[in-house]
């Protein structure tokens, strides 16, 4: 059922879909989902507007994505994922431009554009160490990773639920959702260097500081692949996508309260406001940071000089990233959004450049 419900959303994209058909699918949802994780959380991706629930996690389909990261017999992690999701986005590129049906009114792109996105996509698969070692698309995609068979893999495949019927939309979400990926690892990895921190182990807690510096590394590559999605396209289909931003985040959210607390005004900006969950996590007596352990440390005279020039040189490289990853964010947005405001009710590049100010590690400046 999920299938054949995909290909009809993706015939005439979610926004247009008939009442008649939501209603039979709340139906279902009701009757059914939840004798089923995957089929609820399907549903309620794909029945948010229509419930009035829709935003970036449900565009992204990011419900089903976590069940597949938390199903045990897939074994997937964060990074492996947003290698599958970027391979499956080359494959449907690939297929589509080798004739796959599609009316021309969706707009492939011109071959040039295609062979630029597909290189950049190709580096990215290709970074993952876990992943193929080369990748020959003149074989075409039979070298590309797939999901695992296993019942959550399954449902890799309805995990783009377009609102529209343009041929980029459908790589733009693939492209956000590993976003959301890298995120999750990211955050990870800081959450890991705290308690390694805690525990006395500083090489172990700049080991992970560093590997966080290195995903935000593929993190640069994906803009790269964005940037040969076409203007006019992203402007079409984004009038159907308001109320879904990336000021929604909460993966990238957890990440900065995990390096530190933002300021007072930041923390209760829309950039927090628009994800309760974690400005709930950061305001919490036991949340624990790397920039209080770092302080804590350093108060203790827990480690001698030249483990403090370590961990300082690593958290210095991690700041550093983030600044150009910002920076990186905001010209693409200079080119893609112009005046305009952002889907998530933000200002757009006047709210990304007041965000270029920002800095993770803020407290730490005068140590």
């Amino acid at each position: 059922m999920a299938r054949v419900v995909t290909e009809h959303v993706r015939q005439i994209g979610k926004h247009f879909l008939s009442e008649r058909m939501l209603t039979e699918l709340s139906n279902i949802r009701t009757r059914h989902a939840m004798r089923c994780s995957f089929l609820d959380a399907f549903l309620e991706c794909l029945l948010d507007k229509h419930e009035g629930r829709y935003g970036n996690r449900t565009y992204l389909a990011l419900p089903l994505l976590e069940l597949l990261l938390d199903d045990q017999h897939a074994e997937v992690s964060p990074d492996r994922l947003s290698t599958l999701l970027v391979s499956d986005a080359i494959r449907f590129e690939l297929e589509t431009a080798g004739g796959s049906p599609e009316p021309p009114s969706r707009g492939r792109p011109d071959p040039v554009t295609l062979r630029k996105r597909l290189r950049h996509a190709v580096r990215f698969v290709v970074a993952d160490r876990s992943g193929p070692d080369g990748v020959d698309l003149e074989d075409g995609v039979d070298q590309l990773p797939r999901p695992p068979a296993t019942d959550a893999g399954r449902w890799f495949d309805v995990t783009v639920q377009p609102v529209y019927v343009l041929h980029d939309e459908y790589f733009f979400i693939r492209l956000l959702q590993t976003h959301e990926m890298l995120f999750t690892a990211i955050a990870t990895d800081i959450r890991t260097a705290i308690g390694a921190l805690r525990d006395g182990q500083l090489e172990a807690g700049v080991e992970r500081i560093d590997h966080a510096t290195a995903v935000f590394e593929r993190a640069a590559i994906l803009f790269r692949i964005i940037a040969t999605m076409r203007a006019d396209q992203f402007s079409t289909f984004r009038q159907f996508t308001q109320g879904a931003s990336a000021i929604q985040s909460e993966q990238y959210k957890r990440f900065e309260i995990l390096c530190g607390l933002p300021p007072a005004p930041r923390l209760h900006s829309p950039a927090f406001t628009s994800v309760p969950a974690v400005r709930d996590e950061a305001e919490n007596a036991a949340h624990d940071t790397i920039t209080q352990a770092y302080l804590d440390l350093r108060g203790a005279g827990a480690f001698g000089q030249a483990e403090w020039t370590l961990l300082d040189a690593a958290l210095g490289r991690l700041e550093a990233r983030h600044q150009r990853w910002k920076s990186t964010h905001r010209s693409l947005a200079v080119r893609m959004l112009g005046d305009a405001h952002g889907s998530g009710y933000t200002d757009g590049v006047p709210y990304l450049t007041k965000c270029v100010k920002n800095r993770l590690f803020w407290q730490l400046s005068a140590q």
